[in-house]
């Protein structure tokens, strides 16, 4: 991640609470007014795991109110 990626996201979400406290610690400047979400999602899945896809959608789904089943 780089300072631009937060500076133009409106919601950053991280799978874990220590990515947070690393994220906040490396980007101090540019997390402060950031909201910033913890997904409680456990960082111990393949890249692209179809299982952590499902769990991401349900999940991220559930912050920003977006029912995946109703999306074509």
């Amino acid at each position: 991640m780089k300072p631009h990626d937060i500076q133009w996201a409106d919601i950053v979400f991280v799978m874990e609470e220590k990515h947070k406290c690393r994220l906040k610690s490396q980007f101090t400047r540019f997390t402060v007014h950031k909201d910033i979400r913890v997904l409680d999602i456990p960082d111990d899945y393949q890249f692209m795991d179809q299982v952590l896809i499902q769990l991401f959608k349900k999940v991220v789904g559930m912050h920003l109110s977006i029912n995946w089943e109703l999306r074509v």
